[in-house]
């Protein structure tokens, strides 16, 4: 099969087009033939050789992919071979046929295409178990999106928007300040010209916002715990501003405050499993509904993921960006 892999730690020109065996499935598992893949983050940071894959994971890069399933253990599963699904994957997801866990697999959304049904997983699964498990986001409460237009930005506007909450955002001009806003922010922040804890205090009558989600850390925690309500609570899953930041204690004690965090690729796939199915229940039908949309910037062909990885690196864009495997 065709797949790309990455030849030394580097930039975007160490991805190459190789052929590679087709994978196998093991027990509980399907074979998918990919249809697309999603470019995120961690694969950048796979490739510059700073996140390795979890022990017994492809080595190729691609955390989400859409394709047809194949084979594999179908046994006392809701799917079977030739359903379309989109599917959490530990790697592998840049090549033409791709292995899964079965719980980590969900149906294409209703009206949703191949191309747009992968750029879903791996920001869905980490924003529901982040923003909605782990800091227990709960109707009437507010939530601050930081880095509100990359993949997990988008989608945690949308979807907290689509719960009823009031949703802020940052980012990185006035242009996709205004983006965040018409996916459902209340209001976007341009962090290069202000004060994202100020604007929020002045927005939230200086009481703050009850949940953070966070993928800077760095300087911005001291800020962001200036501008968490009492009782707030923050989730950090990136450290793309560095791994140390200060933290006045004083306050977690005085305002009962809850500072969390979470990497989601070397969990189990039990824990996963629960995430899709709780995806499926309760996210899933929004797109039916039209709440709630995929958000894709640009694809290219598996060919060219070094391009595709050069404008994840430019920071250009809004929302996803794809590869497409197989022509639609």
């Amino acid at each position: 099969m065709r797949a790309i892999e990455i030849t030394k730690p580097g930039g975007p020109e160490v991805l190459r087009l190789c052929q590679r065996p087709m994978p196998e499935p093991k027990a509980g598992e399907v074979r998918i033939r990919v249809h697309a893949a999603g470019i995120n983050r961690p694969d950048v940071f796979q490739r510059m050789g700073n996140y390795a894959p979890p022990p017994g994971a492809s080595d190729l890069p691609g955390l989400e992919v859409a394709g047809e399933i194949l084979d594999g253990d179908l046994a006392n599963s809701p799917f079977k071979a030739g359903d379309m699904v989109c599917a959490l994957v530990q790697g592998g997801g840049y090549a033409e046929f791709v292995t899964a866990p079965i719980a980590q697999c969900l149906p294409v959304p209703q009206g949703l295409s191949p191309l747009e049904a992968a750029s879903l997983p791996e920001n869905y699964f980490t924003v529901w178990s982040n923003v909605f498990d782990r800091a227990r986001l709960g109707a009437g409460e507010s939530l601050l999106v930081q880095g509100g237009t990359s993949g997990i930005g988008v989608t945690a506007i949308q979807l907290a928007h689509a719960m009823g909450n009031r949703v802020f955002a940052t980012a990185g001009s006035e242009d996709k300040a205004r983006a965040c806003e018409q996916l459902g922010a209340e209001r976007g922040i341009n962090y290069r010209h202000e004060d994202f804890a100020a604007v929020v205090k002045q927005l939230t009558g200086d009481n703050g916002v009850d949940v953070i989600l966070d993928m800077v850390g760095g300087d911005y925690l001291e800020r962001e715990i200036n501008c968490l309500a009492d009782d707030g609570r923050i989730a950090i899953i990136a450290l793309l501003g560095g791994a140390k930041g200060t933290l006045d204690m004083g306050q977690v004690l005085r305002r009962r405050l809850t500072v969390t965090g979470s990497t989601l690729r070397p969990r189990s796939v039990a824990f996963k499993g629960a995430i899709a199915r709780q995806l499926q229940e309760k996210v899933w039908p929004l797109f039916g509904e039209g709440r709630i949309k995929p958000v894709i910037y640009e694809s290219f062909p598996l060919e060219q993921a070094a391009d595709a990885h050069a404008l994840m690196e430019a920071s250009t864009h809004v929302g996803k960006i794809m590869l497409q495997v197989i022509k639609p």
